[in-house]
């Protein structure tokens, strides 16, 4: 058995300070640990997968992370992991605990997932070992962690049984109260006319200069059409993990405060991830924008309708504890989140748009791997 201390200082002296994940009986010791000390940072996530999206954000600003979860929940990451993290190849430690391990009592929800961790993980091709149980072992695992991730930039994985870290008391109160910020809530209309996508696009691009801005746009029709109306170093286009812009988009917001990370998603993605709403408005600062473009489909699969006709996103956000939310279908909208001065948290937008796209819509010409390349060396960070 070791100490928290044990691990999370020796994964400090290696440059790991980040911390995401969702809580398991088997990590609470490192999490109050991390929770307690100042000069680390834990950002609790609604699900598995949203933590090890914040995670790879993170590292792609620069900061060394690691995502502990439950292996129960390991299956709510495996879109992430296997359409983020390997496909753009960002490394981070995955820590996932061994509930159900064959021939220990647990209960009976995770008897299956128990058999197969390390198979899951293998099919996922996320090398793994057990989680160091002395202090000795520490220092090597980590030391074997740091060499496969440098080497292939891919995320390296240990798995966690019973009984391996000593108790450690919840010191602080882990969650800022924000029951006093005030709301900047608007809601801008132009009679029903709704913009199409490109034209919105169009007008982030003037908004966001290359060198202080970062767009994150979503998976399908968004990404590529903004690749289609100008490519630049400050803009990355996901090609999976569906819904998790908006939480790599918060890893990154938080690595680098000195970016405005700008997150352009659709109502298919932001239903699905709808809990990082709550995240974001509990953790992110004021250099977050969060613009869904709603156009009630799923746009680039057919146009099959979503249920947004019937969702109020920017009454979510402002519940949720955006500092700014506003709604509407005139683009304008836009313009006004993107200008706000003082406010205290990050901004929220829905904005009605139309469904369609451009006309022989092209894909991009640079892999996931060259645009993320691309972009650290334009924001001067390193794995």
């Amino acid at each position: 058995m070791i100490e928290a201390r044990e691990f999370v200082e020796a994964a400090r002296a290696k440059g790991f300070k980040r911390y995401t994940g969702v809580p398991c009986s088997f990590l609470t010791p490192f999490i109050n640990y991390v929770i307690n000390d100042d000069s680390l940072d834990y950002v609790s996530s609604a699900n598995e997968g949203d933590a090890l999206a914040t995670a790879a954000g993170a590292a792609i600003g620069g900061e060394r992370s690691i995502v502990m979860m439950q292996n129960s929940g390991l299956g709510n990451a495996v879109s992430p992991m296997t359409s983020l993290a390997w496909v753009f190849r960002i490394p981070m430690i995955l820590i996932t605990t061994h509930r159900g391990a064959p021939g220990v009592k647990d209960e009976p929800q995770h008897e299956l997932m128990g058999r197969i961790t390390g198979e899951l993980l293998d099919t996922m091709q996320v090398p793994w070992e057990t989680f160091p149980q002395e202090p000795a072992a520490i220092s090597p695992a980590l030391a074997r962690a740091i060499d496969f991730m440098e080497k292939e930039q891919r995320p390296y994985g240990f798995i966690m049984e019973k009984g391996t870290v000593s108790p450690h008391t919840l010191k602080k109160t882990p969650i800022n109260d924000l029951s006093e910020r005030k709301v900047a809530r608007r809601s801008f209309n132009r009679n029903g006319t709704r913009s199409q996508r490109s034209e919105v696009l169009e007008r982030l691009i003037t908004l966001a200069p290359e060198d202080r801005t970062v767009l994150i746009a979503t998976t399908g029709f968004t990404g590529r059409e903004l690749f289609a109306i100008q490519d630049r170093p400050n803009q990355i286009y996901m090609v999976g993990s569906m819904g998790c812009a908006s939480s790599l988009g918060l890893g990154l917001a938080l690595a680098r405060p000195d970016l405005k990370v700008i997150i352009i998603e659709g109502d298919g993605a932001a239903l699905m991830r709808m809990g990082n709403l709550a995240t974001i408005g509990t953790y992110a600062g004021n250099n977050l924008v969060h613009l869904v473009l709603d156009n009630e489909a799923h746009d680039s699969t057919g146009a099959q309708a979503t249920v947004s006709a019937n969702v109020r996103f920017a009454d979510i956000a402002a519940a949720c504890g955006y500092a700014a939310s506003y709604d509407g279908d005139n683009p304008e909208l836009v313009n006004e989140l993107l200008s706000l001065e003082n406010i205290d948290g990050p901004r929220f937008g829905h904005l009605k748009i139309s469904t369609g796209t451009l006309k022989d819509l092209p894909r991009p010409n640079v892999s996931p791997e060259q645009v993320l390349r691309r972009l650290m060396q334009h924001i001067h960070t390193t794995f």
